[in-house]
């Protein structure tokens, strides 16, 4: 198995940390930028949303975040099957079998992710077709 920097970088807290540039949640609150780096999610804000996080492992997306928001909490309630958020021990203290073994699973979810977007790509795709197929037979145009 091949891995490139970009590949292993977010398993890394500095890393994660850094994407949090414009967090709405600084002091004062449980989701800070660190506490939210530490379980796991970096900072993938939109244009209409600037307090989505997405876990880098699971890449289970939250947005709605409150003040009082427990990241690890939420992170296990919202992805109880994300391997990241269940680690017992430090990314820097695992040996290699467990790496590779860990960045197995986080393939999975990258996997599952691709091909659960791929099928609501083509269940809307042909829905527009059925449209297309039923508006021919009844003469429209």
């Amino acid at each position: 198995m091949d891995f490139n920097e970009e590949d292993i970088k977010m398993y890394f807290f500095e890393n994660r940390l850094k994407t949090f540039g414009g967090w709405p949640f600084q002091e004062d609150c449980v989701c800070t930028p660190e506490n939210m780096a530490r379980a796991g999610f970096v900072h993938t804000p939109s244009e209409n949303s600037p307090d989505v996080a997405t876990c880098f492992f699971c890449l289970k997306e939250l947005e709605g975040w409150e003040p009082e928001d427990d990241p690890e909490k939420e992170h296990k309630s919202h992805s109880s099957s994300c391997h990241f958020i269940a680690l017992k021990k430090k990314v820097e203290d695992l040996t290699t079998e467990e790496f590779f073994k860990l960045q197995k699973e986080r393939h999975k979810f990258i996997i599952n992710k691709a091909g659960n977007e791929a099928i609501a790509k083509f269940e809307e795709a042909a829905k527009l077709r059925r449209v297309e197929i039923f508006k021919t037979a009844m003469g429209e145009e």
